[in-house]
Protein backbone atom coordinates (compact mmCIF):
# COMPACT_ATOMS: atom_id res chain seq x y z
CA UNK A 1 0.00 0.00 0.00
CA UNK A 2 2.83 2.38 0.78
CA UNK A 3 4.07 2.21 -2.81
CA UNK A 4 0.81 3.65 -4.08
CA UNK A 5 0.25 6.15 -1.30
CA UNK A 6 -0.80 9.62 -2.44
CA UNK A 7 -1.13 12.91 -0.65
CA UNK A 8 -4.11 13.90 -2.73
CA UNK A 9 -6.10 12.88 -5.75
CA UNK A 10 -8.03 14.97 -8.25
CA UNK A 11 -11.16 14.34 -10.26
CA UNK A 12 -11.26 15.48 -13.88
CA UNK A 13 -14.85 16.03 -14.99
CA UNK A 14 -15.71 16.42 -18.66
CA UNK A 15 -19.34 17.45 -19.16
CA UNK A 16 -19.66 16.93 -22.90
CA UNK A 17 -22.60 17.52 -25.19
CA UNK A 18 -23.54 13.82 -25.21
CA UNK A 19 -21.93 12.34 -22.11
CA UNK A 20 -20.27 12.95 -18.75
CA UNK A 21 -16.80 11.49 -18.23
CA UNK A 22 -14.83 11.41 -14.98
CA UNK A 23 -11.28 10.28 -14.17
CA UNK A 24 -9.64 10.31 -10.74
CA UNK A 25 -5.85 10.45 -10.62
CA UNK A 26 -3.37 10.56 -7.76
CA UNK A 27 0.40 10.93 -7.77
CA UNK A 28 2.82 8.00 -7.84
CA UNK A 29 6.36 9.37 -7.60
CA UNK A 30 5.30 12.37 -9.66
CA UNK A 31 3.39 10.33 -12.27
CA UNK A 32 -0.41 10.31 -12.56
CA UNK A 33 -1.88 7.06 -11.22
CA UNK A 34 -5.40 5.94 -12.12
CA UNK A 35 -7.69 5.56 -9.13
CA UNK A 36 -11.02 5.19 -10.92
CA UNK A 37 -13.00 6.37 -13.92
CA UNK A 38 -16.55 6.36 -15.22
CA UNK A 39 -18.91 7.82 -17.79
CA UNK A 40 -22.60 8.22 -18.50
CA UNK A 41 -24.27 8.86 -21.85
CA UNK A 42 -26.50 11.89 -21.42
CA UNK A 43 -27.33 14.87 -23.64
CA UNK A 44 -26.41 17.81 -21.39
CA UNK A 45 -26.45 21.01 -23.48
CA UNK A 46 -25.01 22.83 -20.48
CA UNK A 47 -24.00 25.81 -22.63
CA UNK A 48 -27.32 26.59 -24.33
CA UNK A 49 -29.90 25.36 -21.83
CA UNK A 50 -30.42 27.48 -18.72
CA UNK A 51 -33.46 25.53 -17.50
CA UNK A 52 -33.54 24.23 -13.94
CA UNK A 53 -34.74 20.87 -15.26
CA UNK A 54 -31.63 20.45 -17.43
CA UNK A 55 -29.38 21.47 -14.56
CA UNK A 56 -31.01 18.95 -12.22
CA UNK A 57 -30.55 16.22 -14.85
CA UNK A 58 -26.84 17.00 -15.10
CA UNK A 59 -26.43 17.11 -11.32
CA UNK A 60 -28.17 13.76 -10.84
CA UNK A 61 -26.17 12.10 -13.63
CA UNK A 62 -22.90 13.47 -12.24
CA UNK A 63 -23.75 12.29 -8.73
CA UNK A 64 -24.67 8.87 -10.09
CA UNK A 65 -21.48 8.32 -12.08
CA UNK A 66 -19.37 9.58 -9.14
CA UNK A 67 -21.10 7.14 -6.78
CA UNK A 68 -20.83 4.17 -9.15
CA UNK A 69 -17.15 4.89 -9.76
CA UNK A 70 -16.45 5.00 -6.00
CA UNK A 71 -14.58 8.28 -6.28
CA UNK A 72 -12.31 8.99 -3.33
CA UNK A 73 -12.04 12.79 -3.58
CA UNK A 74 -14.34 15.79 -3.89
CA UNK A 75 -11.66 18.01 -5.49
CA UNK A 76 -12.82 18.49 -9.07
CA UNK A 77 -11.41 20.21 -12.15
CA UNK A 78 -13.68 20.85 -15.12
CA UNK A 79 -13.38 22.21 -18.64
CA UNK A 80 -15.43 24.75 -20.53
CA UNK A 81 -16.43 23.57 -24.03
CA UNK A 82 -14.26 25.02 -26.79
CA UNK A 83 -17.23 26.55 -28.60
CA UNK A 84 -18.31 28.46 -25.47
CA UNK A 85 -14.99 30.26 -24.93
CA UNK A 86 -13.43 33.07 -26.95
CA UNK A 87 -9.67 32.82 -27.61
CA UNK A 88 -7.35 35.11 -29.46
CA UNK A 89 -3.64 35.75 -29.83
CA UNK A 90 -2.81 39.44 -29.80
CA UNK A 91 0.57 41.09 -30.32
CA UNK A 92 1.49 44.12 -28.22
CA UNK A 93 4.63 46.18 -27.73
CA UNK A 94 6.59 45.57 -24.54
CA UNK A 95 5.27 47.68 -21.67
CA UNK A 96 4.84 47.72 -17.92
CA UNK A 97 2.55 45.19 -16.25
CA UNK A 98 0.04 47.93 -15.40
CA UNK A 99 -0.13 49.24 -18.95
CA UNK A 100 -0.28 45.70 -20.33
CA UNK A 101 -3.38 44.93 -18.27
CA UNK A 102 -5.14 48.00 -19.65
CA UNK A 103 -3.94 47.34 -23.20
CA UNK A 104 -5.28 43.80 -23.13
CA UNK A 105 -8.65 45.04 -21.88
CA UNK A 106 -8.70 47.55 -24.72
CA UNK A 107 -7.69 45.05 -27.41
CA UNK A 108 -10.04 42.34 -26.09
CA UNK A 109 -13.03 44.49 -26.98
CA UNK A 110 -12.15 43.97 -30.67
CA UNK A 111 -12.25 40.17 -30.45
CA UNK A 112 -14.87 39.31 -27.82
CA UNK A 113 -18.38 39.60 -29.34
CA UNK A 114 -20.05 40.20 -25.96
CA UNK A 115 -19.66 43.09 -23.49
CA UNK A 116 -16.60 42.54 -21.31
CA UNK A 117 -18.77 43.19 -18.26
CA UNK A 118 -20.47 39.86 -19.00
CA UNK A 119 -17.21 37.95 -19.36
CA UNK A 120 -14.42 36.61 -17.18
CA UNK A 121 -11.19 37.60 -18.88
CA UNK A 122 -7.81 35.94 -18.45
CA UNK A 123 -4.55 36.19 -20.36
CA UNK A 124 -1.04 34.82 -20.51
CA UNK A 125 2.13 35.94 -22.26
CA UNK A 126 3.51 33.36 -24.70
CA UNK A 127 7.28 33.33 -24.36
CA UNK A 128 8.89 32.57 -27.69
CA UNK A 129 12.19 31.24 -26.40
CA UNK A 130 10.96 28.12 -24.61
CA UNK A 131 7.21 28.07 -25.03
CA UNK A 132 6.45 28.57 -21.35
CA UNK A 133 3.45 30.60 -20.38
CA UNK A 134 3.76 33.29 -17.75
CA UNK A 135 1.22 35.73 -16.41
CA UNK A 136 2.56 39.19 -15.56
CA UNK A 137 -0.10 39.99 -12.97
CA UNK A 138 -2.52 37.06 -12.73
CA UNK A 139 -5.74 38.86 -13.73
CA UNK A 140 -7.76 36.08 -12.08
CA UNK A 141 -5.72 34.83 -9.18
CA UNK A 142 -5.17 31.07 -9.41
CA UNK A 143 -5.35 28.55 -6.60
CA UNK A 144 -2.58 26.62 -8.34
CA UNK A 145 -0.18 27.89 -10.97
CA UNK A 146 -0.25 24.92 -13.34
CA UNK A 147 -2.29 25.28 -16.48
CA UNK A 148 -4.34 28.03 -18.05
CA UNK A 149 -6.88 29.46 -18.00
CA UNK A 150 -7.84 28.97 -14.38
CA UNK A 151 -10.74 30.81 -12.81
CA UNK A 152 -10.76 31.33 -9.04
CA UNK A 153 -14.35 31.91 -8.04
CA UNK A 154 -13.68 33.46 -4.63
CA UNK A 155 -11.62 36.42 -5.72
CA UNK A 156 -11.32 38.29 -8.98
CA UNK A 157 -8.07 40.16 -9.09
CA UNK A 158 -8.44 41.49 -12.61
CA UNK A 159 -7.57 45.08 -13.35
CA UNK A 160 -10.43 47.51 -13.66
CA UNK A 161 -11.64 48.16 -17.17
CA UNK A 162 -10.55 51.44 -18.66
CA UNK A 163 -11.70 53.32 -21.73
CA UNK A 164 -8.37 55.10 -21.98
CA UNK A 165 -5.84 53.65 -24.39
CA UNK A 166 -2.51 53.17 -22.58
CA UNK A 167 0.27 55.48 -23.74
CA UNK A 168 2.41 52.42 -24.52
CA UNK A 169 0.13 51.47 -27.39
CA UNK A 170 0.44 54.89 -28.95
CA UNK A 171 4.22 54.58 -29.09
CA UNK A 172 5.94 52.76 -31.96
CA UNK A 173 7.09 49.31 -30.90
CA UNK A 174 10.80 48.70 -30.59
CA UNK A 175 11.93 45.91 -32.89
CA UNK A 176 12.24 42.65 -31.01
CA UNK A 177 10.24 43.86 -28.03
CA UNK A 178 6.75 42.78 -29.09
CA UNK A 179 4.97 40.17 -26.97
CA UNK A 180 2.31 37.65 -27.97
CA UNK A 181 -0.55 37.34 -25.51
CA UNK A 182 -3.13 34.55 -25.36
CA UNK A 183 -6.45 36.05 -24.29
CA UNK A 184 -9.37 33.90 -23.13
CA UNK A 185 -12.86 35.10 -22.21
CA UNK A 186 -15.67 32.99 -20.74
CA UNK A 187 -19.28 34.07 -20.08
CA UNK A 188 -19.87 34.75 -16.38
CA UNK A 189 -23.30 33.11 -16.46
CA UNK A 190 -21.82 29.87 -17.83
CA UNK A 191 -19.13 29.82 -15.15
CA UNK A 192 -21.82 30.36 -12.52
CA UNK A 193 -23.80 27.45 -13.97
CA UNK A 194 -20.80 25.15 -13.58
CA UNK A 195 -20.25 26.31 -10.02
CA UNK A 196 -23.88 25.59 -9.14
CA UNK A 197 -23.88 22.13 -10.72
CA UNK A 198 -20.73 21.01 -8.92
CA UNK A 199 -21.90 22.45 -5.60
CA UNK A 200 -25.20 20.55 -5.88
CA UNK A 201 -23.32 17.38 -6.83
CA UNK A 202 -21.26 17.61 -3.65
CA UNK A 203 -17.98 18.36 -5.44
CA UNK A 204 -15.54 21.19 -4.79
CA UNK A 205 -14.79 22.82 -8.14
CA UNK A 206 -11.26 24.08 -7.63
CA UNK A 207 -10.65 25.23 -11.19
CA UNK A 208 -12.00 25.63 -14.70
CA UNK A 209 -9.93 25.65 -17.86
CA UNK A 210 -10.54 25.09 -21.55
CA UNK A 211 -10.77 21.67 -23.17
CA UNK A 212 -7.83 22.55 -25.41
CA UNK A 213 -5.41 22.75 -22.48
CA UNK A 214 -6.67 19.46 -21.07
CA UNK A 215 -6.24 17.75 -24.46
CA UNK A 216 -2.76 19.22 -24.85
CA UNK A 217 -1.78 17.92 -21.40
CA UNK A 218 -3.05 14.37 -21.92
CA UNK A 219 -2.21 13.85 -25.61
CA UNK A 220 0.91 15.96 -26.20
CA UNK A 221 2.52 16.56 -22.82
CA UNK A 222 5.99 18.10 -23.08
CA UNK A 223 6.31 17.71 -26.87
CA UNK A 224 7.71 21.09 -28.03
CA UNK A 225 6.38 20.76 -31.58
CA UNK A 226 3.49 22.45 -33.37
CA UNK A 227 0.66 19.92 -33.41
CA UNK A 228 -2.99 19.89 -34.47
CA UNK A 229 -5.49 18.02 -32.29
CA UNK A 230 -8.75 16.96 -33.96
CA UNK A 231 -11.21 15.89 -31.25
CA UNK A 232 -14.25 14.28 -32.90
CA UNK A 233 -16.98 13.91 -30.31
CA UNK A 234 -20.52 12.68 -30.72
CA UNK A 235 -22.07 16.05 -31.58
CA UNK A 236 -19.18 18.50 -32.03
CA UNK A 237 -15.63 18.45 -33.39
CA UNK A 238 -12.92 20.62 -31.86
CA UNK A 239 -9.78 21.52 -33.79
CA UNK A 240 -6.84 22.97 -31.86
CA UNK A 241 -3.32 23.94 -32.84
CA UNK A 242 -0.78 23.58 -30.05
CA UNK A 243 2.51 25.47 -30.03
CA UNK A 244 4.98 24.16 -27.44
CA UNK A 245 2.14 22.95 -25.23
CA UNK A 246 0.04 26.12 -25.59
CA UNK A 247 -3.24 26.10 -27.57
CA UNK A 248 -2.96 29.10 -29.88
CA UNK A 249 -5.87 28.44 -32.25
CA UNK A 250 -9.18 26.75 -31.45
CA UNK A 251 -12.17 26.07 -33.69
CA UNK A 252 -15.34 24.08 -33.12
CA UNK A 253 -18.09 22.90 -35.48
CA UNK A 254 -21.47 21.33 -34.76
CA UNK A 255 -20.72 18.02 -36.40
CA UNK A 256 -19.42 14.79 -34.91
CA UNK A 257 -19.78 11.04 -34.95
CA UNK A 258 -23.56 11.13 -34.60
CA UNK A 259 -23.87 13.43 -37.61
CA UNK A 260 -21.76 11.02 -39.67
CA UNK A 261 -24.01 8.10 -38.69
CA UNK A 262 -27.16 10.08 -39.54
CA UNK A 263 -25.76 11.04 -42.95
CA UNK A 264 -25.00 7.39 -43.73
CA UNK A 265 -28.47 6.29 -42.56
CA UNK A 266 -30.16 8.88 -44.74
CA UNK A 267 -28.10 8.24 -47.87
CA UNK A 268 -28.54 4.45 -47.67
CA UNK A 269 -32.06 4.52 -46.21
CA UNK A 270 -31.12 2.33 -43.26
CA UNK A 271 -31.61 2.60 -39.49
CA UNK A 272 -29.30 4.73 -37.39
CA UNK A 273 -28.12 1.63 -35.50
CA UNK A 274 -27.16 -0.11 -38.74
CA UNK A 275 -25.48 3.03 -40.05
CA UNK A 276 -23.41 3.17 -36.85
CA UNK A 277 -22.34 -0.41 -37.38
CA UNK A 278 -21.46 0.27 -41.03
CA UNK A 279 -19.36 3.21 -39.92
CA UNK A 280 -17.48 1.05 -37.43
CA UNK A 281 -17.02 -1.84 -39.86
CA UNK A 282 -16.09 -0.06 -43.08
CA UNK A 283 -14.52 3.24 -42.04
CA UNK A 284 -12.83 5.11 -44.86
CA UNK A 285 -10.67 2.41 -46.39
CA UNK A 286 -9.38 3.34 -49.84
CA UNK A 287 -9.13 1.48 -53.12
CA UNK A 288 -6.00 0.97 -55.19
CA UNK A 289 -6.44 4.40 -56.82
CA UNK A 290 -6.58 6.01 -53.35
CA UNK A 291 -10.29 6.85 -53.58
CA UNK A 292 -13.08 5.79 -51.19
CA UNK A 293 -15.40 3.18 -52.70
CA UNK A 294 -18.93 1.91 -51.97
CA UNK A 295 -20.07 2.61 -48.42
CA UNK A 296 -16.80 4.49 -47.92
CA UNK A 297 -18.01 7.17 -50.32
CA UNK A 298 -20.92 7.92 -48.01
CA UNK A 299 -18.68 8.04 -44.96
CA UNK A 300 -16.13 10.23 -46.74
CA UNK A 301 -18.91 12.60 -47.85
CA UNK A 302 -20.22 12.90 -44.30
CA UNK A 303 -16.70 13.75 -43.12
CA UNK A 304 -16.30 16.57 -45.67
CA UNK A 305 -17.42 19.42 -43.33
CA UNK A 306 -14.79 18.34 -40.79
CA UNK A 307 -12.17 18.06 -43.51
CA UNK A 308 -13.05 21.52 -44.86
CA UNK A 309 -12.79 22.99 -41.36
CA UNK A 310 -9.38 21.40 -40.85
CA UNK A 311 -8.22 22.92 -44.14
CA UNK A 312 -9.53 26.30 -43.02
CA UNK A 313 -7.65 26.04 -39.71
CA UNK A 314 -4.45 25.13 -41.55
CA UNK A 315 -4.83 28.18 -43.80
CA UNK A 316 -5.74 30.45 -40.90
CA UNK A 317 -2.76 29.34 -38.85
CA UNK A 318 -0.23 29.51 -41.66
CA UNK A 319 -1.42 33.03 -42.37
CA UNK A 320 -0.32 34.18 -38.94
CA UNK A 321 2.62 31.90 -38.07
CA UNK A 322 5.93 31.01 -39.66
CA UNK A 323 6.21 27.49 -38.26
CA UNK A 324 4.38 24.60 -39.97
CA UNK A 325 2.09 22.11 -38.26
CA UNK A 326 4.14 18.94 -37.85
CA UNK A 327 1.48 16.30 -37.24
CA UNK A 328 -2.19 15.62 -36.46
CA UNK A 329 -3.41 13.83 -33.33
CA UNK A 330 -6.93 12.38 -33.41
CA UNK A 331 -9.10 12.12 -30.32
CA UNK A 332 -12.74 11.65 -29.34
CA UNK A 333 -15.13 8.74 -29.71
CA UNK A 334 -14.93 8.74 -33.53
CA UNK A 335 -11.13 8.74 -33.66
CA UNK A 336 -11.22 4.95 -34.06
CA UNK A 337 -13.20 5.07 -37.30
CA UNK A 338 -11.32 2.45 -39.37
CA UNK A 339 -8.46 3.94 -41.38
CA UNK A 340 -9.39 7.52 -40.44
CA UNK A 341 -5.80 8.33 -39.48
CA UNK A 342 -4.51 7.00 -42.84
CA UNK A 343 -7.23 8.89 -44.70
CA UNK A 344 -6.26 12.16 -43.00
CA UNK A 345 -2.58 11.47 -43.56
CA UNK A 346 -3.18 11.13 -47.32
CA UNK A 347 -5.40 14.21 -47.48
CA UNK A 348 -3.22 16.59 -45.50
CA UNK A 349 0.24 15.11 -46.09
CA UNK A 350 0.86 15.14 -42.34
CA UNK A 351 1.72 12.24 -40.02
CA UNK A 352 -1.57 11.39 -38.27
CA UNK A 353 -1.99 9.25 -35.16
CA UNK A 354 -4.73 8.35 -32.70
CA UNK A 355 -3.76 9.91 -29.38
CA UNK A 356 -3.55 7.70 -26.30
CA UNK A 357 -4.20 9.77 -23.15
CA UNK A 358 -3.32 6.79 -20.92
CA UNK A 359 0.32 6.86 -22.07
CA UNK A 360 1.36 9.10 -19.20
CA UNK A 361 -0.83 7.36 -16.59
CA UNK A 362 0.13 4.45 -14.31
CA UNK A 363 -2.56 1.76 -14.12
CA UNK A 364 -3.00 -1.97 -13.52
CA UNK A 365 -1.88 -3.93 -16.58
CA UNK A 366 -5.07 -5.99 -16.43
CA UNK A 367 -7.08 -2.88 -17.32
CA UNK A 368 -5.21 -2.17 -20.57
CA UNK A 369 -7.77 -3.69 -22.95
CA UNK A 370 -10.77 -1.85 -21.51
CA UNK A 371 -8.86 1.41 -21.07
CA UNK A 372 -7.66 1.32 -24.67
CA UNK A 373 -11.27 0.91 -25.78
CA UNK A 374 -12.54 3.99 -23.92
CA UNK A 375 -9.31 5.98 -23.88
CA UNK A 376 -9.91 8.38 -26.73
CA UNK A 377 -13.22 9.63 -25.35
CA UNK A 378 -11.65 10.17 -21.90
CA UNK A 379 -8.81 12.43 -23.08
CA UNK A 380 -10.27 15.68 -21.70
CA UNK A 381 -11.13 14.19 -18.30
CA UNK A 382 -7.65 12.65 -18.03
CA UNK A 383 -5.99 15.95 -18.92
CA UNK A 384 -8.06 17.77 -16.32
CA UNK A 385 -7.21 15.29 -13.56
CA UNK A 386 -3.49 15.55 -14.48
CA UNK A 387 -3.46 19.30 -13.99
CA UNK A 388 -2.36 19.45 -10.35
CA UNK A 389 -0.55 16.12 -10.08
CA UNK A 390 2.93 16.69 -8.68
Amino acid sequence: MGLFASKESYLGVDIGTASIKIVELSSLNGRPRLMTYGYADIVTDIVHSKSEENQIKIVNSLKNVVAKSRVGTNLAIAALPTFSVFNSIITLPAMSDKDLALAIKWEAKKYVPLPLEEMILDWKIIKENNGTVKSPLEPIKPLKKKGFPLFNFKKNGSAKASDKLPDSLAKPAVKGENVRVLVTAAPKNLVSRYMSIFRQAGLKLISLETEAFALSRSLIGSDPGTIMIVDIGSITTDICIIEKGVPVLNRSIDLGGLSISKAIAQSLNISLERAEQFKRDFGVSLSADNQPQGINKNIAASLSPIINEIKYVFDLYQGQASRPVEKIVLSGGSAFLPNLSGYFEDLFAKPTIIGNPWDKVVYDAGLKAVLDEVGSRMAVAIGLAMRDIK
